[in-house]
């Protein structure tokens, strides 16, 4: 617990200094792009919350470097490799004209970097045949490399409100951790603690506040560490299901895929064009934004932090079984599919005006 209490407080204080003097360095690290299809904010926000996160597992895990060493070089180890992802991220939030090609390659290299200082490949899914073609090594080292990519960059697609992208990584953190523990991987145990303590350090000052944001670092920063844990917890530990992370992280994997689906196939449009129309977004514009109807600053910071509950309850529905049915296969296969069919009801429901009441939020316009 004390890399979690330490890793908390050093995200907290450094987020309340971004937050302090941002008069300091807005100029260059504030949000300021209200407009944008994809921009539900009200007012200019810091854009580097990978800063507290990065400073908060580095306050948790450096004083283990004389207590634990093993485990302290492991994750810093770990935070290294995550490097150039965030950095690319990092990139993007100052500049805002780093591509997503560009930030999709420099998360490619930190998952092979990943891969091949701590030997974590993929050589099976459980799935009969296609676990033939992972036992070749380059297919190995390809996928490896594809899920973590694709989970990093799905918690930046899923980042579009005030405190969804960073609960969602604690919840999905805290699942790790319940497992690793069950199987005595202290390492991996003490990764997520300290990767939850940094999140939730920040989280206080995003939510419901929306004081800093994540940014394209922030995101890139969690996911990575949520997608490299969870590759490391099932190679290093076979009794654990191939199927535990993929379904723990299901909710911001199928919002990926979904959303490639329903940009390329049935819109016709590029991969990488932003739209409003991810689960999240039409959540707000046809569930919550009648609860307030002011356009006021405040009345739409309301509205985002009504939207995040729903993706959190969301999140729960495929965490919950999978903690559960961490070792047996089966099960999560079935749970998948349940949350796949559930995500579709939900986003046609909504698309066409048929959400059930009690979903609806309402108030005065």
């Amino acid at each position: 617990m004390s890399a979690f209490l330490l890793a908390f407080l050093g995200s907290l204080i450094t987020a309340a200094f971004i937050v302090r003097y941002r008069h300091m360095h807005q100029h260059f690290t504030n949000d300021d792009d209200l407009s944008s299809v994809q921009k539900f904010h009200a007012s200019p926000v810091p854009r580097i919350g990978s800063l507290a996160l990065v400073i908060g597992l580095l306050t948790g895990i450096l004083p283990r470097l004389w207590s634990d060493p093993a485990i302290a070089r492991f994750i810093l180890l770990l935070l290294a490799t995550a490097t150039p992802a965030v950095l690319a991220g990092v990139a993007e939030d100052l500049t805002k004209r780093f591509g997503w090609k560009e930030r999709m390659l420099a998360t490619l290299c930190s998952a092979a970097l990943a891969g091949w200082m701590f030997s974590g490949w993929l050589t099976g899914l459980e799935l009969g045949p296609f676990d033939f073609i992972l036992a070749w090594p380059l297919m190995s080292v390809f996928f490896t490399c594809f899920a973590v990519t694709g989970v990093t960059h799905s918690f930046n697609l899923i980042d579009g409100y005030n405190g969804l992208a960073s609960a969602v990584g604690v919840v999905i953190l805290i699942g790790i951790a319940y497992v690793a523990f069950q199987v005595g991987d202290i390492s991996i145990l003490v990764a997520c603690f300290a990767g939850a303590g940094a999140v939730i350090g920040f989280l206080m000052w995003n939510y419901p506040r929306g004081l800093i944001f994540l940014g394209d670092g922030g995101a890139y920063l969690i996911g990575f560490w949520v997608a490299e844990l969870s590759v490391l917890l099932v190679v290093r530990n076979p009794q654990v299901s191939k199927w535990f992370p993929l379904l723990l992280c299901f909710y911001p994997v199928f919002e990926t895929l979904f959303t490639i689906y329903r940009r390329v196939w049935l819109h016709r449009a590029h991969v990488g064009m932003p739209d409003a129309a991810h689960l999240h977004q039409i959540i707000y514009k046809r569930l919550v934004r009648w609860a307030v109807g002011s356009r006021e600053a405040s009345a739409i910071t309301a509205r985002n932090n009504m939207t995040s509950p729903y993706l959190w309850l969301l999140s729960s529905v495929a965490v919950i079984p999978a903690v559960l049915f961490w070792r047996h296969t089966l099960l999560l296969q079935i749970c998948a599919l349940l949350f796949a069919l559930i995500y579709i009801w939900l986003y046609r429901a909504i698309v066409r005006f048929k959400t059930p009441r009690w979903m609806t939020i309402r108030g005065g316009r």
